[in-house]
């Protein structure tokens, strides 16, 4: 799993002196995050010099130009801007279960690399996935999809708090993706992890975000500052399954092989090294033929299943095309929700990264699941 690192580079300790002799230190009042430096108790129209040095044993240095030689003003003071720089190196604190995928552009869309630059793919036709240029906030996603031990886990705590679902859930095992589950029971056990986490819900039935969504089939608002767990958007899904990777078609590179992912194999696709066929590993005759979560190898994320198993309901209306940006959120209103990342039952098409599908929210299917994100 990969941690976002930031730096130390600069921490500096900062004094100053005067060049005549006077009966009290020098004063430094304040030093602020952007470095301008204020220090009182000075003789007025004397000159000073702001020194520094690394540590406080020293050695004392002089050497930025321009604060060597300080006038005071008729108050006594000096106020100088301090060529200061600092950053903090250190290991961001993951929730557990889940990855952090930094903030950043990607290319979005049906995209293969052509050489040095990013193109439409010829090959796959995606009317609704032109390439588009996308810049997300970093956020946390699950690695896995949400198991039907985590779904029945957060499931019976809802129950008994005031949460009601259309759908109890399926799962073939307790370590199988949960499905057969609708966008608004997705929506609901979202806000239940929150809440049963100690965590602030994202999704409330009123544009006032006072009414935590707990019951029945409505409109969700969307309280995108809270801290709680939430679906992702269809952006956010995207450039999360790519695993950092440019103009691949799967989150792994542009082939794909009944190793590396649980679908319908179809060599007839050109992309598809096969064999035909459902997976092997999971025909046993007994729908539906999903594998357990983190069956795969992960992408270079460290996510599992972001392509086959079950399709992942994301926040998002369908609509095309869809938007560029900044973290955009899909339209105000539509028909159908999106849902990406294919299934056991499809063939190697509705694995590629880029592949929208859509669905009415109320459909529950052996093939429909999901996997949840948190801001930062």
């Amino acid at each position: 799993m990969r941690t976002k690192l930031h730096y130390l580079f600069l921490t500096l300790a900062l004094f100053a002196s005067i060049h005549q002799v006077i009966a009290q230190l020098p004063v430094i009042t304040s030093f602020s995050q952007n470095g301008a430096l204020v220090c009182t108790n000075l003789r007025p129209a004397s000159v000073a010099s702001v020194e520094w040095a690394s540590s406080l044993s020293g050695p004392w240095n002089t050497d930025w130009s321009g604060l060597d030689a300080v006038t005071v003003d008729s108050n006594g003071t000096i106020q100088v801007s301090v060529p200061m720089f600092y950053r903090v190196r250190g290991v961001v604190s993951t929730p557990a279960g889940m990855a952090f995928i930094p903030a950043g552009s990607f290319t979005m869309g049906n995209l293969i690399m052509n050489g040095s630059s990013v193109t439409n793919d010829p090959i796959i036709l995606l009317a609704d996935a032109n390439p588009t240029n996308v810049y997300l906030s970093a956020f946390y996603v699950d690695v896995n999809l949400a198991s039907y031990s985590q779904w029945q886990t957060v499931y019976g705590y809802a129950t008994s708090h005031g949460y009601n679902f259309v759908n109890a859930g399926s799962g073939k095992a307790a370590n199988h993706p949960v499905q057969t589950v609708d966008w608004y029971d997705c929506a609901k056990w979202c806000n239940a992890r929150s809440e049963q986490a100690g965590l602030a819900p994202v999704y409330y039935t009123d544009a006032g975000l006072t009414a935590v969504y707990r019951t029945g089939e409505v409109t969700a608002y969307v309280k995108w500052s809270a801290n709680g767990y939430r679906l992702p958007t269809e952006a956010e899904w995207e450039k999360a399954a790519r695993g950092g990777l440019i103009g691949q078609r799967f989150p792994w590179g542009d082939m794909i092989a009944e190793s590396l992912a649980n679908y319908n194999g179809n060599t007839t696709n050109p992309y598809d090294l096969g064999p035909n066929g459902y997976n092997a590993a999971f025909n046993d005759d007994i729908v539906p033929f999903t594998n357990p979560v983190g069956y795969f190898a992960p992408n270079d994320y460290g996510l599992y299943d972001m392509a086959g198993n079950v399709f992942e309901w994301c926040w998002d209306w369908y609509g095309t095309p869809y938007a560029g940006g900044s973290d955009p959120r899909g339209p105000a209103s539509g028909s159908y929700r999106i849902m990406r990342g294919g299934y056991w039952y499809g063939g190697p098409e509705n694995a590629y990264c880029a592949r929208r599908e859509n669905k009415n929210p109320v459909i529950a299917d052996y093939y429909l699941g999901f996997r949840c994100v948190r801001g930062i």
